[in-house]
């Protein structure tokens, strides 16, 4: 995530760091009761860095596993903590893979 964590993400910036569309995070509102960012008068929705880690683990179970959103909802009811830490070890291990890439490509352009 950021450097600097926000205390509440607008749909635009959660969508960004997601590298989701925001009609799928609105649909996955609708989907799942775990995500419920707060909404200003104008109906704005406003996500708190705990909807995100959210999102991050339905992510993980949908797009990652390949589970169907009624399997992903099981999945979460049943084991929230489990998938929770396996979705954050993911997300680690990508962004080392990301650092990994830089440093290969940087050394590859020495060349």
């Amino acid at each position: 995530m950021d450097s600097i964590e926000k205390k509440y993400y607008k749909i635009r910036e959660v969508a960004e760091l997601t590298g989701m569309a925001p009609s799928a995070l609105r649909y996955w509102e609708t989907q799942f009761n775990i995500i419920k960012p707060k909404r200003n008068a104008k109906g704005s929705r406003f996500y708190t860095p705990d909807d995100v880690e959210k999102i991050r683990m339905v992510q993980y179970l949908v797009k990652e596993r390949g589970l169907k959103i009624e399997a992903a909802r099981e999945q979460i009811k049943h084991n929230h903590s489990g998938v929770s830490r396996h979705a954050q070890a993911v997300e680690h291990l990508k962004e080392i893979r990301a650092e990994l890439v830089a440093m290969l490509d940087a050394l590859n352009s020495l060349r």
